[in-house]
């Protein structure tokens, strides 16, 4: 029997009981809500653990919770720490090595399909 998704999280996630899950090379990650237009995830690195370059075709806009990370956008190189953002526009390539273990607030417009299980 086929899993149907919803289209949208409920109104409210509590950190507590959302799903955490552990993508490997020390990330996990836990979606915190979603609709088609909007999607909230937390990811959590440990030190040295990479986020592989890569490109998609949502915009995705990222708030550095804790821990210090070199990203790279589009060839770009920045160090960033707590309280720091970054923007990636659609189709860019991005990514990110984590010198500091920390955590990453991302935001993607509209929401990552494949993070749903859908469109993998």
């Amino acid at each position: 029997m086929a899993t149907i998704l919803r289209e949208h999280s409920e109104a409210f996630v509590a950190a507590d009981r959302a799903v955490t899950e552990d993508l490997g090379g020390g990330i996990a990650r836990q979606i915190l809500g979603y609709g088609p237009d909007l999607m909230v995830v937390r990811v959590w690195f440990d030190k040295d653990a990479v986020g592989e370059v890569h490109a998609h075709p949502h915009s995705q806009s990222t708030y550095v919770e804790s821990g210090r990370f070199e990203v790279v956008i589009d060839g770009e190189k920045r160090v960033l720490g707590a309280g720091d953002g970054f923007y990636v526009a659609p189709h860019l390539d991005h990514g990110a090595l984590c010198l500091k273990a920390g955590v990453l607030i991302d935001t993607f417009s509209p929401a990552r399909e494949d993070f749903l299980g859908r469109g993998r």
